[in-house]
């Protein structure tokens, strides 16, 4: 199993390839940080949700059987059991191997010292602030503590204080310094900072974690330098040339918001860049999928003990669980050619497990008696009696030490009466143990054997298997079997395009319930030479003007099961007529439950052509055809795709419009009101410059006037 810190530091790691590759140059800078924020959260949290059985990609494998055994084994009297007979040819000294325990103990212990000296090192950077801000001379601002310092160093903000020294900046530059830092308190990114530093306490080691927090501060820099220039007091020109002048040699603690000189250049460029369009809102989204697919992939299943599926064909029915003694009571019930035993050593302690009938020696029917179950791991003495199917007693199990000098002989380590029980419970043969090594595995434990053997993954099936995938690894054949991954499920999955397909994306296939079948109908019902007749050979777009990208492709075909993307949904397209779409477009589509009923409600309206990108626009803002037909109420009819995107994202309502009527302008157009609600020349500003005396009858002089009071 992988551990915890290692799941964090997965998703944590992700979250920041797909920030960097999709949104950091985005001008949502709000946005931004409310997805940094959730993503930094999510990383701890998302691993500690278990997910149901049927939507879990984890590789089963199956628990150690037992989990306390208190009876020691020296304690027993063993029964006379004939020694195992191993073969001449075992090497009676073997190479001394590392001891990987001792080796993951020691990473442990690494771990651990390095949280605490990253915690330690918070500590401390909190312990000076906190001296900082009460040791000196302080200035009150309302909410702001000003505290000026001396030397050399940068200004910077922390919790409701902010740190500058005044002698080295003039009036207007110290003025912009302060008013930039009370937008850091306001909007409180000392905890954003406090948040990153906790992250990168336990994440110390891992380098995606340190670059998460550098992109955390740079959007929150971006955040700020954004609101600065909505300012009516601050000149673009003014505070940039201001960011020049406040560079210093010296940086201030990472606990603090500052005037962070190291992205002096990312900062201008991002203030002189175009505003981002509303049209790549959409790409937010992808986050749910994306946390879903991990979640699936490494969260624990909420059904453990469902892990023997019942396709498989186990020979044994394995189900113990907290634990089971070397002696207690048993019941039985016999079912055919099986007998069914529980065992019972207290109240918590309990198993149960089916035995061929023909293990059994002597059942005693109908009168007190003993009979023995003897496997090579060691012998089961049972006293008591059937009654018909029915029977009950005690049990005693005696372990056999030469068993596990073969086993030792072979690498497995069967010292402990857990271990004893373990193996023979799941009836482990060392003959088994040799048929892996045989197979090539040479390297084993006991915690890879036991869910084998539990599971009868047998030679016949590892040569099969390896047959269609020479270097499958052992780890991989628990959840292969467990699934029913067969030879001809491997061959069917290749036959349908994936040649290269991973084990890894064979278990997820297997697990969503993809096959041959539901690959080809995906496939055929979204093939380009299915389109109709009349499209060119040499088009090589799809009805959007996008390049197909419906190449063969795991992940693209274990989200569309994820997301039940299936013919018909594919098939309801073509309805309304989008014949062929891309891998991306259906992912999106499906994602914000974009359907047929969907468009075919804007096609009623006359809009018969809507591009997939403004229809994703669309969905994404929530546009609804009774929002298209309100403004058709107040005059305005076929109102372009575009428009309707720039008039949701403005949230501009009929009603809106409306009020500017009723100011006496009779013939607006959607781009004027778009304007006027962008620069915020709404009506209540019209009707404030009215009473002023500005008494105009062209809107776009409104616009004008408000650009030139905002600047």
């Amino acid at each position: 199993m992988i551990p915890y810190i290692l799941y964090a530091a997965l998703i944590l790691s992700a979250c920041l390839l797909f920030y960097k590759l999709l949104l950091q140059k985005e001008t949502f800078f709000h946005l931004n940080r409310y997805v940094l924020l959730a993503c930094m959260i999510l990383a701890f949290i998302l691993p500690l949700v278990p997910v149901p059985q049927q939507f879990s990609f984890r590789k089963m494998a199956a628990e150690k059987p037992f989990t306390t055994v208190k009876t020691p084994i020296e304690n027993i009297e063993t029964a006379p059991v004939k020694e195992l007979q191993t073969k001449p040819t075992l090497v009676e000294e073997t190479k001394q191997i590392i001891n990987v325990d001792v080796i993951l103990q020691g990473l442990v212990y690494l771990y651990w010292f390095g949280v605490l000296l990253f915690g330690f090192n918070f500590l401390m950077q909190a312990i000076i602030l906190r001296y900082k801000s009460y040791s000196g001379s302080s200035i009150l601002d309302g909410k702001f503590r000003i505290i000026e310092i001396t030397g050399d160093k940068a200004p910077c903000s922390f919790a409701n204080t902010i740190f500058i020294n005044p002698e080295k900046y003039e009036w207007e530059t110290y003025n912009q310094i302060l008013l930039h830092e009370k937008i850091h308190i306001e909007q409180k990114h000392t905890i954003d900072l406090l948040l990153a530093e906790m992250v990168l306490i336990f994440q110390w080691f891992n380098p995606f974690a340190w670059q998460w927090r550098k992109a955390l501060e740079t959007n929150l820099e971006f955040l700020t330098d954004d609101q600065m220039l909505q300012q009516d007091a601050v000149e673009k020109e003014s505070y940039q040339f201001s960011l020049l002048k406040v560079a210093a040699p010296q940086f201030p603690l990472s606990l603090t918001t500052n005037y962070n000189q190291s992205l002096l250049k990312k900062r201008i460029i991002m203030m002189n860049s175009k505003k981002s369009n509303v049209h790549t809102t959409w790409k937010y989204f992808f986050l749910v999928p994306l946390m879903v697919l991990f979640a699936c992939l490494f969260n624990q299943p909420a059904a453990q003990s469902q892990t023997l599926n019942s396709k498989t064909e186990s020979k044994q029915d394995v189900n113990i669980q907290n634990g089971m003694k070397t002696d207690g009571n048993w019941f039985a019930t016999i079912k055919g050619n099986t007998v069914e035993i529980h065992f019972k050593s207290d109240e918590n302690d309990n198993s149960s497990n089916n035995f061929q009938l023909s293990e059994l020696s002597n059942l005693p029917r109908d009168k007190q008696g003993e009979f023995t179950l003897t496997r090579e791991a060691g012998t089961m003495f049972f006293t008591g009696k059937f009654e018909g199917d029915k029977g009950m007693g005690t049990y005693k199990f005696t372990a056999n030490k030469a068993y596990s000098a073969t086993m030792q002989k072979e690498g497995i380590d069967v010292a402990k009466d857990e271990d004893f029980m373990v193996f023979f419970m799941v009836n482990i043969k060392v003959s088994y143990v040799q048929m892996l090594k045989k197979q090539g595995y040479t390297k084993l434990d006991k915690d890879q054997v036991i869910p084998l053997a539990a599971l009868d993954v047998n030679e016949a099936y590892i040569t099969s298997i390896k047959q269609a995938i020479p270097d499958i690894d052992l780890e991989n054949l628990v959840p292969f079997k467990s699934l029913g991954v067969d030879k001809a499920y491997i061959e069917e999955i290749r036959n349908a395009g994936y040649k290269d397909i991973s084990p890894s994306n064979i278990i997820a296939m297997k697990s969503q319930g993809i096959d041959g079948k539901y690959i080809a109908d995906v496939r055929n019902s979204n093939n380009k030479s299915n389109d109709n007749n009349n499209r060119n050979d040499n088009d090589k777009s799809n009805d959007n003007g996008k390049a197909n990208d419906n190449n063969d492709n795991d992940d693209d075909i274990i989200a569309f099961k994820a997301l039940n993307i299936d013919k018909a949904f594919i098939d309801s397209f073509k309805k309304v007529g989008y014949n062929t779409i891309s891998n991306s477009d259906l992912i999106a589509l499906k994602s914000l439950n974009v359907n047929s009923e969907y468009i075919n409600g804007f096609q009623k309206l006359g809009y018969k052509n809507i591009k997939l990108d403004d229809l994703i626009a669309m969905k994404s803002l929530n546009i609804t055809t009774e929002y298209v037909k309100d403004f058709e109420k107040a005059g305005y009819k076929n109102i372009k795709t575009d428009d309707l995107v720039a008039l949701k994202s403005q949230n501009i309502t009929s009603d809106f419009i409306l009020q500017y009527k009723e100011l006496g302008f009779d013939k607006l157009n959607i781009d004027d009101v778009v304007g006027a609600k962008a620069v915020g020349a709404t009506p209540s500003f019209i009707k404030s410059m009215k009473g002023k005396g500005h008494d105009f009858k062209d809107l776009g002089k409104y616009i004008a006037l408000k650009s030139v009071i905002s600047n």
